[in-house]
């Protein structure tokens, strides 16, 4: 079961308007699944909001086990690229975060290459994690990881069945290289 935590949505150097139109937009679609959401707005303005006007949103949400899962989603800055509408990021913020409590897990995609380098320079015992369906990057940089490491991971595959809902689920084994700090002094 997943729950929403609370979420932050921001804006610099723009209408304050802006943060109701991103906040409605998401609550629309994200009230269709659980009815109380809180989205905290941040709006900053004058000399501390810095130079560059924008807006965005990050969602969270936990599940009863305690994994938080989010989304986070900005504008275009000035210039560069189409200019977005704050109730199309709004939603697609919203979906994004849907997706990825589908897709489980105990990170979510943006994570999982942060996790198995983790695991990677842990110390030399086995390390286990459960993941989502492995994202592009994730894939490549386990590459990277069996390069510079040469470290490979055991990948197991856990269809989705009565207890693990939403996606297919991987479970990724190895063990760690024992990574440690030559700098650090002991005392």
């Amino acid at each position: 079961m997943t729950v929403l935590t609370p979420a932050c949505r921001y804006s610099v150097r723009v209408s304050p308007q802006m943060a109701n139109r991103i906040v409605d937009s998401a609550r629309s679609v994200l009230n269709k699944f659980i009815p109380d959401i809180y989205i905290y707005t941040d709006h900053m303005k004058g000399a501390s909001s810095g130079k560059s006007p924008g807006f965005g949103l990050s969602l969270v949400a936990e599940t009863t086990s305690g994994t938080f899962l989010s989304a986070e989603l900005a504008s275009n800055p000035q210039g560069q690229g189409a200019a977005v509408l704050p109730e199309d990021l709004g939603r697609n913020c919203a979906r994004l975060l849907l997706e990825e409590i589908y897709r489980g897990g105990c990170v979510d995609s943006t994570n999982q290459s942060l996790a198995l380098l983790l695991m990677t320079l842990g110390q030399q015992d086995v390390s286990k994690v459960l993941l989502g369906p492995i994202s592009p990057y994730t894939i490549e940089f386990l590459r990277h990881l069996k390069s510079f490491f040469q470290i490979m991971f055991k990948i197991e595959t856990k269809p989705c069945g009565e207890e693990l809902k939403g996606g297919d689920k991987v479970l990724m084994t190895c063990v760690g290289v024992g990574f440690s700090n030559l700098s650090k002094t002991l005392k």
